[in-house]
């Protein structure tokens, strides 16, 4: 007997930040407004637009001066995550009255298993329309939705139609409305594994999906294998439950500096502020991390990382620092100005408070290094950031005057 298919969808919240600021003022229906960052100082970048923003072409994830320069009457709005995880969670406490597995994908997105709800609440498609209908007339808010048999499948059917749309891919139509999309639609299809199958002239998914398994893994290895499984709807991954936690895999932060970084001691003080910031973020949730990566966004909008293992786990900006820039100075030159950067810690762990005895470190300077880190941490929750900062960051209060907590923080999750 055939296993039957599960019905998984996944919602979008369309133009979440800014759906969520225009319900709570709407005059911005009326005029082009976006969510970023500090628009006098010029950080940040654009993390949701409205349809009138949209009009002037501002693309989510293009800087403040870009966006700007687009339409100079631009309203921008400094972001609220506690609202906006306030009215996401009513949007997914819905969700949750037709079943318990809705798995969050970053605030605005989940995916939700209908599996067993059927016998209850009518078809996959039914539930889905039900679902967007309560959210639109008990929040206010439009959702858009992927029905499929699978999560990645699901995934690029709410991306199809982004105004409230609900869209169906089933075993049968899936070669004839996923195969023509383009490759990098796929999850795990980035920038790099993009340009390495254009080599190969592979350009949708239907031809990834129609060339031998083993060729894939072969040129590309266990993501070869893995985006070959998804491109032919293969994916068997599970929707978790409500209550389950996904560990943390990295912790980290990046900056739009409010001018062009164009040495390296202005990329210098600006890291102190962000390793501060990781360090201290990682102390708050008892983790430390063993693995270090800087990233870098030249004024050409070219990226490039870096990153190393240490030997012993850390949530020490003092340790994390030296790191960070060794990795600068050995593979940057400043020829181009930076706009963006970025430190991120990996190998995510427990913090024990038990390390390893490591004959060139003092446990005694760690220890008194953490102690004082954590004293500023708390002058900081007091007062605010700034209240308390090394003298180096003086040198250039223009670059270094932001609160790392309300930038653009880093902080992703395994996803399977």
């Amino acid at each position: 007997m055939q296993k039957k298919d599960r019905i998984i969808v996944h919602s979008d919240i369309n133009h979440c930040y800014a759906q969520i600021e225009e319900m709570k003022y709407p005059g911005l229906r009326d005029v082009p407004m976006a969510v970023g960052g500090n628009e006098e100082e010029r950080h940040g970048i654009i993390l949701a637009k409205n349809d009138k923003a949209k009009a002037f072409h501002i693309r989510t994830g293009e800087s403040l001066r870009e966006a700007l320069a687009k339409c100079p009457q631009l309203r921008i709005l400094k972001p609220d995550y506690e609202e906006y995880m306030y009215y996401t969670e009513r949007v997914k406490d819905i969700y949750r009255e037709y079943t318990d597995k809705v798995e969050s994908f970053g605030l605005d997105e989940a995916w939700i298993d209908l599996s067993e709800s059927t016998a209850l609440f009518g078809s996959g498609m039914s539930i889905a329309r039900k679902i967007q209908n309560r959210v639109e007339h008990e929040l206010g808010m439009t959702v858009s939705m992927g029905v499929s048999y699978n999560k990645i499948f699901a995934k690029i059917g709410s991306d199809m139609d982004k105004h409230k749309g609900l869209v169906e891919i089933t075993r049968e139509n899936y070669r004839e409305r996923i195969w023509p999309l383009p490759v990098q639609d796929l999850f795990y299809v980035g920038r790099a594994t993009k340009h390495k199958l254009a080599h190969y002239s592979i350009e949708t998914i239907g031809q990834l999906a129609q060339l031998p398994q083993g060729w894939m893994k072969d040129r590309f290895g266990k993501v070869g294998e893995l985006i070959w499984w998804f491109a032919n709807g293969e994916d068997v991954s599970e929707v978790a439950l409500s209550s389950h936690q996904e560990p943390v895999k990295s912790v980290g932060n990046a900056i739009t500096a409010p001018k062009d970084i164009k040495s390296f001691e202005d990329a210098k003080i600006v890291y102190y502020v962000l390793a501060e910031s990781v360090a201290s973020r990682l102390r708050e949730q008892g983790l430390r991390g063993n693995v270090i990566s800087v990233t870098l966004r030249s004024t050409e909008l070219t990226w490039f990382s870096r990153q190393r293992k240490l030997a012993q786990a850390t949530n020490i900006a003092s340790e994390i620092m030296p790191v960070v820039l060794s990795l600068l100075e050995e593979n940057y030159d400043f020829s181009i100005p930076l706009r963006t950067i970025g430190v991120t810690l990996g190998g995510i762990e427990k913090d024990s408070g038990m390390t390893q005895l490591n004959l060139f470190v003092s446990e005694e300077e760690r220890h008194r290094q953490r102690m004082l880190e954590e004293t500023m941490d708390a002058i900081r929750d007091r007062f605010g950031f700034s209240k308390i900062q090394r003298c180096s960051l003086l040198k250039d209060r223009h670059l270094t005057d932001f609160n790392p907590k309300e930038d653009h923080v880093v902080h992703p999750v395994g996803f399977f």
